[in-house]
């Protein structure tokens, strides 16, 4: 089957696209689709837009189920016109895993854990950024750079590489040590600097006419949206078409929510959804969670978050470009943004990884810790289910270490062992 692709991707050299234009995500102002744009006039992020009538004429659910199990399967969805310039580094269709024992401690509805980790660069921003720089190259970019907290960092590099283009990337002084080292492992200009993701930000945007990058920061470019829609797609298609009742997201920048959302609506447009919804829940850090204040105070825009701090270095985002998408998808789907503390995502951590075997990273297991608290509280029903997006592999952050010590010139003591067994 591989070898049977490899020799069918050669052959394809346009692939079909339906985009018209660019849309203002504020004003509706268009702007023509096949010229490199970063924002709007506006300054607010760009929608990518297609002809949906032509694009349900062209494929069908059924033709689906012959490509390639990998988010390049939805290509009549996305916006690249030429197949030379799609980045390939093995992106799979995620699984949905199912939650039994964590569903029955805590007598729910289905649980099920989108498990994003499985991605290239091992995280969910590898989605993103693929349609990011494959567009890049479609348009000529030869140097790109962005802020980030360290996933997006790492993708941005190894898909960078991966289509030779020149990359730089900026990241806060405490992102996990593994993340910066993979970004400059895979071929990034790598820099730490002393302040949060938006400082990052500051220097990109400063950069630009200096150093000739493109911008790659969260939403100031309209094509990550569009790898990010891509997880909804995939899980309606999962599902049978259907939609789960409550989706819970690890929201910073918040991309993927908008993207789903986005997604949603393409799919009831064409005709392959109805008008059923999933509840979208923004799940923060109680330590920065610019989110949740806004939705509590029935604002559209949040105000940014000072001493922004949390183990969940992800979503440790104090001012979100996106904020009112993303309050807008949330409220528009009947759903709501809740925060979590440090000490319940890392209990979460712990007992899905003990109960389920699923390492989730920080980030995925606060979505955990959210179901739970909202479980509690009502706002999410017990006959439910509910989608958990687990957002990179929990193999790229600390780990509390938790195993004993055996010397071999002593006899080995089988009781302490089995004490240890019983007490973990």
């Amino acid at each position: 089957m591989i070898s049977r692709y490899l020799l069918l991707v050669p052959l394809m050299k346009e692939y079909p696209t339906f985009v018209t234009h660019l849309e203002c995500s504020e004003t509706g102002e268009t702007y023509p689709a096949d010229q490199l744009r970063g924002l709007s006039d506006h300054g607010k992020p760009l929608w990518v837009r297609y002809d949906l009538k032509a694009l349900a004429r062209s494929v069908s659910k059924e033709q689906l189920l012959s490509r390639r199990p990998e988010f390049w399967r939805y290509r009549e969805f996305l916006p690249v016109r030429k197949s030379q310039n799609v980045v390939r580094l093995g992106e799979v269709m995620t699984p949905l895993l199912p939650a039994a024992k964590l569903q029955q401690r805590l007598g729910c509805g289905e649980i099920l854990i989108k498990d994003e980790g499985r991605l290239p660069t091992g995280s969910f921003k590898a989605r993103g950024l693929a349609l990011a720089v494959a567009m890049a190259r479609e348009l000529g970019v030869r140097r790109m750079a962005m802020p980030t907290n360290g996933n997006a960092g790492a993708a941005l590099a190894a898909y960078g590489s991966r289509a030779g283009i020149e990359t730089y990337v900026f990241c806060p002084q405490d992102t996990p040590t593994v993340n910066v080292q993979e970004i400059a492992f895979q071929g990034a200009t790598t820099f730490l600097c002393n302040g949060y993701i938006n400082d990052c930000g500051k220097i990109v945007a400063g950069g630009q006419e200096a150093m000739g990058w493109f911008d790659t920061s969260t939403l100031k470019e309209p094509y990550r949206i569009e790898g990010k829609k891509t997880m909804g797609l995939e899980l309606a298609e999962q599902l049978g078409w259907d939609v789960p009742d409550v989706i819970l997201y690890p929201t910073g920048g918040g991309t993927g929510l908008i993207g789903m959302w986005k997604a949603f609506q393409e799919l009831e447009a064409i005709g392959w959804i109805g008008s059923k919804r999933p509840r979208m829940v923004a799940v923060q850090a109680a330590g920065c969670a610019p989110i949740v204040r806004a939705f509590e105070r029935g604002d559209r825009h949040a105000e940014p978050w000072s001493n922004a701090s949390t183990i969940a270095s992800g979503i440790r985002v104090p001012a979100a470009l996106g904020d009112y998408l993303i309050l807008d998808a949330v409220r528009e789907s009947g759903g709501f943004a809740v925060a979590v503390s440090d000490d319940a995502i890392e209990e979460a951590q712990r007992e899905c990884a003990r109960r389920e075997g699923i390492l989730l990273c920080p980030e995925g297991a606060a979505t955990l810790a959210a179901l739970q608290q909202e479980l509690s509280t009502g706002r999410i029903q017990p006959n439910e289910r509910a989608v958990l997006f687990n957002c990179a592999t929990g193999l790229k952050y600390p780990m509390q270490s938790a195993h004993g010590t055996i010397d071999l010139a002593q006899p080995i003591d089988y009781e302490a062992i089995r004490r240890a067994g019983s007490d973990s």
